[in-house]
């Protein structure tokens, strides 16, 4: 391999090295604090997309734009590898938009068709995707509507998506499973795909949907554009792009002295006792500044547990993790986006591919199972250019794991100091106000739903029952047991224990109530059926 250094403008420094068989070429930059990053219209988008990413905020471009527009707005297929949050869905997404809706793909005209294909891992994910696009494809007009972006997922019905494949759409979105089954049953159409993308690829790798992917992949044109965009590249990642994308460019873009994890996240670990970790984060959810917030656990059961504590703390927090159904997961996410909830606690699937800008918390509730997992998480925070706080607790159990992390990632904290909810340095370096106790201000909302209507999992508070006294006497046929027969045995032994008891005889005004009994063989003897 051969490596070559080139002075480009507006990148303050590129490298292009190129493979010995000519099959990939590899193209770094890394940008200095005094660069200035082009504007979309710059590089040649279309005004309409320009025009509804400026509505948005959006007019200069981040690195990992700035060096895939060019050769994907020029049809070149590229793998673009760039940090959780460094704008990567724009990276793919405005040139998808410019090519299909110009007619630079090789079609006129967008007839309803799928056009464009992006697979994503996560139900999330393709959610998030799915909202950009569409945003960014506002003013685009095919034939007769607007471009349609389609979000094709799994955990809603077929047929609501079924119905909308069949009206059309130019681009779709979704999760490698119900892209096949949709694709398989003949409802999805690809033979006329041009544009594929493969977003998020280590995380699909882990997932362990490599197999569909390659079965989607062998069912899209041959002569098409292809872009792969992942945080990370392993082994059968590489393998897979360079068995499905011809002569891709592979583009690496970063902010000079960048690590691999964020550096304007300022990260807290903390080792942390089981049974006061809650009273910890309850604290850490008063620091000053702190807005939206994200916790992680490893499992379901521990991100319910942790919500519904928090919940019972005072706090407004919702829950995504994968005992809940799709539709508790997105109100959840939408709460968590319009701000109507700021606390979002989450397992790391469920939560791969939430793309929230301004978060300003991660707290790792429980140790993460590896260096990957541990950037995906504090990646959700100092996005976008913005700080954010990452705080870790660490179980005692948990200590040669985090070592082996912290090894990996060179973070020179191998053992985290001893921390407690009273420890002073917790309140200092958190800036939490020292007056903070485990609870907040319970919110009005819990004394309306007091009175709302019972829903089917609501469980509500019921009066008491008025106290009864009620007295009872054993009778046959409407006579004193007594006076019939010959005593059994339960009907000696009771009376006595309802003379003890307190229990008197009514004044005949209510009807003796009747025993059930079995008669045996021999006359007079019974047994009582209770």
């Amino acid at each position: 391999m051969r490596a070559a250094t080139r002075k480009a403008s507006p990148l303050s420094k590129i490298t292009v090295d190129h493979e010995d068989d000519a099959t990939e070429t590899t193209l770094s930059a890394q940008l200095d604090s005094t660069h200035v990053a082009p504007t979309f219209a710059e590089l040649g988008v279309r005004d309409e997309i320009v025009r509804a990413l400026d509505e948005q905020g959006i007019e200069r471009t981040f690195a990992i734009q700035e060096l895939t527009l060019p050769l994907a707005l020029a049809g070149d297929d590229l793998i673009g590898q760039a940090r959780t949050g460094m704008g990567k869905t724009f990276g793919f997404g405005v040139p998808l938009l410019h090519r299909i809706s110009s007619g630079t793909t090789g079609t006129a005209k967008l007839d309803g068709t799928p056009r464009a294909l992006v697979i994503v891992p996560t139900r999330e994910l393709c959610i998030q995707v799915t909202k950009d696009l569409d945003n960014a494809a506002k003013y685009l007009k095919g034939e007769k509507n607007k471009l349609e972006v389609l979000a094709i997922y799994g955990g809603r019905p077929y047929e609501t998506q079924i119905a909308t494949l069949q009206r059309g759409a130019d681009v779709v979105v979704g999760t490698p499973g119900r892209l096949l089954d949709l694709a398989n049953q003949g409802h999805l159409i690809l033979g006329k795909v041009e544009v594929l993308v493969l977003d998020e690829a280590d995380e699909m790798l882990d997932l362990g949907f490599l197999p569909d992917i390659e079965r989607i992949l062998g069912m899209v044109p041959d002569k098409r554009q292809t872009m792969l965009f992942s945080a990370t590249m392993p082994g059968p990642i590489i393998t897979l792009a360079r068995t499905f994308l011809t002569q891709p460019t592979h583009i690496r873009a970063e902010q000079a002295d960048d690590s691999a994890v964020h550096d304007r996240t300022s990260q807290h670990i903390y080792r942390a006792h089981a049974l006061d970790k809650a009273e910890m984060v309850a604290r850490v959810l008063q620091a000053e500044g702190r807005g939206a917030t994200m916790i992680f656990t490893r499992t379901k059961r521990t991100a319910q547990k942790v919500a519904d504590d928090l919940a019972e703390r005072g706090f407004s927090v919702g829950s995504v993790h994968g005992d809940l159904n799709q539709v508790a997961r997105e109100k959840a996410l939408k709460a968590f986006r319009t701000g109507k909830i700021d606390v979002l606690v989450a397992t790391d699937v469920a939560a791969r591919g939430i793309d929230i800008d301004d978060v300003t918390h991660v707290i790792n509730y429980q140790c993460p199972e590896d260096e990957k997992t541990y950037v995906h998480r504090i990646g959700r925070t100092g996005r976008a250019g913005r700080t954010g706080i990452a705080v870790t607790l660490v179980d005692w159990d948990d200590i040669p794991r985090w070592q082996l992390i912290d090894k990996a990632l060179g973070l020179d904290i191998p053992d985290p100091v001893e921390t407690y909810s009273s420890s002073p340095h917790l309140y200092e370096e958190l800036s939490i106000p020292a007056e903070a106790t485990g609870s907040v201000k319970a919110a009005p909302v819990a004394k309306a739903e007091k009175s709302a209507p019972v829903e089917d999992d609501e469980i509500t508070e019921r009066a008491p029952r008025p106290t009864r006294t009620r007295t009872r006497r054993r009778t046959r046929g409407g006579h004193p047991a007594d006076s019939v027969g010959p005593k059994s045995v339960t009907a000696e032994t009771t009376a006595p224990e309802s003379a003890a008891s307190g229990d008197t005889e009514g004044d005949g005004a209510s009807t003796p109530r009747r025993r059930r009994r079995r008669r045996t063989s021999k006359v007079g003897a019974t047994t009582n059926a209770e």
